[in-house]
């Protein structure tokens, strides 16, 4: 066992991270990686060897100076050169970063990632901040070739480079090295945080690695920066409607985990002190790119999911009204004050964050259920870790990229990628204080179990079974058009989908048309026009779900529509459902009592209404139900009775917009506090009450002990 004196040398500092590993396209863009991550840790890195084609060691530059460089006249040579390593900036650091070049790619690898000194303040205090590039030293040799003097040489340095902070005597310094024909960077060789406008643009004409894969491969943000992940291990993304692989999603490792984490954590304090407005103000900017490129994130939504661009354009238009929501939080988080509640005693509530919070999403919406998160948490002052679904995380990648171009600081938020292994690291982690969470059962009661046995607040938003009651006096044509367009729309791959229909008073009126309404469906890939129904997210979820529907057809249901088969022309490998409609539907039925999720469409039958209000609360799920009539004393009874979080009268999906909380019944929602509205903004802050006052108290003998009181 490690004995305490050890622990306390090893927590003597505060831990700075060092740079996720990973492989890069060239040695510079390695460097930039390394200099960057550093610079975002609070150290600054060196070149302390380099074989421009092989290899470069990295090490930690401290911004000392060598100590005692006279050589005395007794001082031999050997104690003047051990002298001059020991008073080295680089010998007390023990932090090693390699590069290596193996089969056309450069490979980064942590020989020793510790360091023994505290992180640097101010990074643009630093010594490095004041050393030329390359390219710069260059420009001095070709600038001092023509006669110009080091002042007109540093004042055309800076036009490109205005946060250069060099000044004339570095300039002697390299003209002096260059006269003596030394032209290498080895004696100007840290890498600064302020980077050149030579190298600025560099980077705005290379793409990252992750991006020069083939096919590319997701990355991860962490403190700020989108780096590839170390990881060997990754999962396809796959196209639903032809099976071509579109990306790669790496399994995390547990050390980018904890640096995700540890960026976050590090972020919270200057965060949280930052003024709400101008959190709401990075909102309103985030809000306007994601207009900018709303087209770009409904294509891929679509490629990656396989939802119709119509399906896709609403999914991140709904996720588009919570950060508008987040643009107005001011007047939300205010507390209350109540004046003189006893003698000269004040006592006022204020809300603040929690500290690092984390969400974990699923496949349905992939921009939707991100922004139902992290826009709240971040204006709330939270910092975030985002999880997103490994099937179609693309356009949680793409909303992270605008909220960085928004202004939103560094490890404020960030994303990992991952399955069961990042999911268990974030309910273990004691940094994480809260976790949302959308998706299936089984998954939902896993994590609130796990997570909540930690302490942490939970909000999980679980399996669904949502009905729909369709009275006598309905309106048949408004009814049918609701019920087609909630039942398959985005194939049924929704937790509000109506997937079951409770007719009052018998079927025989309904089914014809229902069936004649459905078959007019299109499907087809959700890119071309003319599409109304896209294919499922995955050949095994097709499986899943016509799985279900043979058990319904075995048990005695009856098969009216049968979608299984259909073949979409040019999308013959498409994992494709079309719309099946099964009715004589009984409670005990295994399509009944699971989520199908999919384009499938349940018809049971009830005597009363009565009966279909049963049905509906002796079902294990209970996200939302709906009624349609013209009955205001049937819709009153409806919305009376039924055990369930949405209700809708004569509307298929009844979602709240935004300042409404979305509320679901247990067991479809694990957890004290709903998504959305005040309920969302309660979960991600907790209330501080303060008690005050302000008198000059008369002089006593002794000390005071009963309770203060009007």
């Amino acid at each position: 066992m490690m004995d305490i004196e050890s622990c306390t040398e090893l927590n003597e500092f505060p831990q700075m991270l060092p740079p996720p590993p990973g492989t890069f396209v060239d040695r510079e863009e390695l460097i930039q990686h390394v200099g960057d991550f550093a610079v975002s840790q609070g150290y600054v890195v060196t070149i302390k060897q380099s074989k421009r084609d092989r290899v470069v060691v990295l090490g930690c530059d401290r911004g000392g100076v060598y100590r005692n460089r006279r050589k005395p006249a007794d001082e031999s040579s050997a104690e003047r050169t051990r002298r001059r390593k020991t008073g080295s900036r680089l010998t007390n650091c023990p932090f090693e970063a390699v590069g290596k070049k193996d089969d056309g790619l450069w490979i980064l690898t942590i020989k020793n990632g510790t360091h023994n000194h505290e992180p640097i303040k101010d990074i643009s205090e630093h010594p490095s901040a004041r050393r030329f590039t390359e390219r710069e030293i260059v420009l001095i040799k070709e600038m001092t070739e023509a006669g110009l003097k080091p002042r007109q040489i540093l004042k055309r340095l800076r036009q490109n480079n205005p946060d250069l902070l060099s000044t004339p005597k570095h300039v002697y310094n390299v003209k002096a090295k260059l006269r003596q024909g030394n032209m290498t960077v080895r004696n100007f060789k840290s890498l600064r945080p302020q980077k050149s406008a030579v190298r600025n643009n560099y980077l705005a004409v290379t793409e990252p690695s992750w991006r020069q894969r083939n096919p590319p491969r997701v990355p991860n943000l962490i403190g700020g920066r989108f780096v590839d992940s170390q990881s060997f291990v990754s999962i396809d993304v796959l196209n639903p409607a032809t099976q071509q692989v579109i990306s790669q999603v790496p399994l995390t490792t547990n050390e980018e985990f904890k640096a995700a984490v540890f960026a976050a954590k590090r972020a919270f304090p200057l965060w949280r002190n930052t003024p709400i407005a101008t959190r709401q103000r990075i909102m309103f900017k985030f809000q306007e790119l994601i207009h900018r490129d709303i087209d770009k994130l409904a294509m891929n939504i679509t490629a990656e999911h396989g939802k119709t661009l119509k399906d896709a354009y609403g999914d991140v238009l709904r996720g588009l009204e919570e950060v508008e929501h987040a643009c107005g939080l001011a007047t939300l988080q205010m507390g209350e004050f109540v004046s003189n509640v006893s003698n000269g005693i004040d006592t006022y509530s204020i809300r603040e964050p929690l500290g690092v919070c984390a969400g974990i999403c699923p496949f349905d919406f992939p921009a939707m259920i991100p922004l139902w998160m992290f826009p709240l948490a971040v204006t709330c002052g939270n910092t975030f870790i985002l999880k997103p679904s490994e099937k179609d995380p693309g356009a949680a990648v793409m909303l992270a990229e605008l909220a960085v171009e928004a202004g939103l600081p560094n490890g404020v938020l960030n994303i990992v990628h991952g399955s069961n292994e990042i999911v268990n690291a974030i309910c273990d982690d004691d940094d994480i204080k809260a976790i949302s969470f959308v998706g299936p059962n089984v998954a939902g009661t896993y994590i609130y179990a796990r997570a909540s046995a930690k302490g942490k607040r939970i909000q999980s938003n679980v399996g669904a079974k949502n009905h729909a009651v369709v009275m006598p006096d309905a309106s048949m044509d408004a009814t049918l058009n609701a019920l087609v367009a909630a039942g398959f729309g985005a194939a049924g791959q929704k937790c509000m989908a109506l997937s079951t229909v409770i007719f009052v008073g018998g079927l025989n009126p309904w089914e014809d048309k229902l069936v004649e309404h459905a078959k007019a469906i299109k499907v087809n890939a959700g890119t071309e026009p003319d599409a109304d129904l896209g294919p499922v997210i995955s050949k095994q979820v097709k499986e899943q779900i016509c799985k279900l529907i043979q058990t319904g057809v075995d048990t005695g249901a009856k098969l009216v529509l049968d979608g299984r088969n259909i073949v979409v022309p040019a999308y013959e490998h498409g994992s494709f459902v079309g719309p099946t409609i099964l009715s004589n539907v009984a409670t005990n039925m295994e399509c009944y009592k699971e989520e199908v999720f999919g384009p499938v469409l349940l018809c049971m039958q009830a005597d009363s209404i009565e009966e279909a209000i049963n049905i509906i609360n002796r079902h294990k799920y209970s996200n939302g139900a709906s009624i349609f009539t013209t009955s205001g004393v049937a819709a009153r009874k409806f919305q009376t009775e039924i055990e369930v979080g949405q209700v809708g009268i004569n509307v298929p999906i009844s979602v709240p917009l935004p300042f409404s909380s979305f509320t679901s019944c247990k067991p479809s929602f694990a957890g004290d506090l709903n998504f959305d509205g005040k309920a969302g903004i309660q979960f991600y802050t907790q209330v501080k009450m303060v008690t005050q006052q302000w008198k000059d108290l008369p002089g006593s003998s002794g000390a005071s002990l009963l309770m203060p009181s009007s």
